[in-house]
């Protein structure tokens, strides 16, 4: 069952991960939402981390997991980004895709049933 969480980053500049080949490039809420976006529906990002481990065949393939139907929409709000994402992919797998892209520049703000 899809889940819709709204996030919030308070200073889009800051929100890059630890790894800059993880991190997210984009400067507008439209980009974010692209880049989040694509994290969820395909296993991209995932692959990129998993070749970054240490033993990448001892990943739990579960990290991996997509939803080809997530979406997500942003929107600038004064000097935040707003985002809002619905998605079926877990939700401790939503929260590390976060930090892989944001680090921990990011506020989760409500999680609903979508």
């Amino acid at each position: 069952m899809p889940t819709r969480y709204y996030l919030r980053l308070p200073d889009p500049a800051l929100a890059r991960g630890n790894e800059p080949s993880l991190s997210f490039r984009s400067e507008s809420a439209e980009g974010f939402a692209e880049e989040l976006q694509a994290a969820l529906r395909t296993p991209a990002l995932f692959e990129r981390w998993k070749a970054l481990q240490e033993d990448p065949d001892e990943v739990d393939p579960a990290l991996g997991a997509t939803d080809p139907a997530a979406t997500v929409s942003g929107e600038q709000s004064d000097l935040d980004v707003l985002l809002v994402a619905t998605t079926s992919v877990p939700g401790g797998v939503f929260k590390q895709r976060l930090r892989w892209l944001a680090g921990t520049h990011w506020q989760l703000h409500d999680i609903k049933s979508a």
